[in-house]
């Protein structure tokens, strides 16, 4: 089914788990990427950048995930991810986006309590989930960079009064992650997510997931996480992958035999990572 962010995190939170959110860079990776998760039997959050949704079109991504979604059987949400201009989460939401995230958070606190308010009174008209931020991530992703100086963590009262005042559907916190990190893994702040897990009653969500730890999965999801980001792994290896495809076929062979092999990394990357995401050695929360 093609749905929301606020349905497959609430399913998430009954069942202690994380949903998996894979930035899609091309439309070529895509359907493996859902493929992935129908054979896991888990929702999958596929997101795009603004910069993709213009390069292959709003419409065109809504066509293909919502007609997977049906076809294959699996929950699938498509998100925007860090949009900051109103006119782009606009363009998502009304032409079939099912979530959008309006990052201020590079913003003084009261300006992005505002904004991230303006678009969840209109997302919500509309039926479409709404994520913010609060906190600044580390890293670069699609030209938005923030300096290791620069980087502030989350705080538990602020993201209080930040959920209560805006009405977002989730949030994404800053506990030390960072966007593009993988050629390392970060140290998380695990004291600091269980204060702000304690503090609000609403889906979390991590950003620069490439760069944590997978032993650090467990805690984290059962400490709120219910969004678990993850692109530049994706982007790293489908690239890889192509240019050694590339590299060694005739000039003129079929493109898809190029691209095939890289696209099935993702399905590959995308499945191993359910499969911890789906966190099955911990207790069901039902009721």
């Amino acid at each position: 089914m093609y749905t929301t962010l606020k349905e497959v995190t609430k399913i998430a939170e009954e069942l202690n788990f994380t949903v998996g959110a894979f930035n899609a860079h091309n439309l070529e990776m895509l359907p493996e990427m859902i493929r992935a998760a129908k054979e896991m039997g888990a929702p999958i959050i596929i997101q795009t950048s603004v910069d993709t949704a213009k390069y292959i079109g709003y419409d065109v991504l809504v066509s293909v995930v919502k007609t997977m979604a049906e076809k294959e059987i699996v929950d699938a949400v498509l998100h925007l991810d860090h949009a900051r201009n109103f006119d782009d989460i606009k363009d998502a939401i009304d032409l079939g986006y099912t979530s959008v995230m309006y990052d201020g958070s590079h913003l003084p606190f009261k300006e992005n309590i505002l904004k991230t308010k303006a678009v969840v009174e209109y997302a919500h008209q509309k039926g479409v989930s709404v994520e913010g931020e609060l906190g600044t991530i580390g890293g670069t992703e699609e030209g938005i960079h923030v300096a290791e100086d620069d980087k502030v963590y989350t705080k538990p009262e602020d993201a209080l009064a930040f959920v209560e005042a805006t009405g977002i559907d989730a949030l994404a916190i800053a506990i030390g992650t960072n966007h593009g990190q993988f050629k390392s893994k970060t140290e998380v702040n695990l004291p600091l997510l269980k204060e702000i897990h304690a503090t609000v009653d609403i889906p979390l969500v991590i950003h620069g997931g490439t760069g944590v730890k997978e032993e650090d999965y467990p805690e984290l999801i059962n400490n709120g996480i219910r969004k678990f980001n993850v692109g530049t792994e994706l982007l790293v290896q489908w690239t890889k992958t192509a240019k050694n495809s590339f590299e060694e076929t005739a000039v003129n062979k079929s493109l898809r035999y190029n691209v095939m092999p890289a696209n099935e990394v993702c399905h590959d990357i995308v499945k191993h990572k359910i499969g911890l995401f789906m966190n099955l050695e911990s207790p069901v929360r039902l009721g």
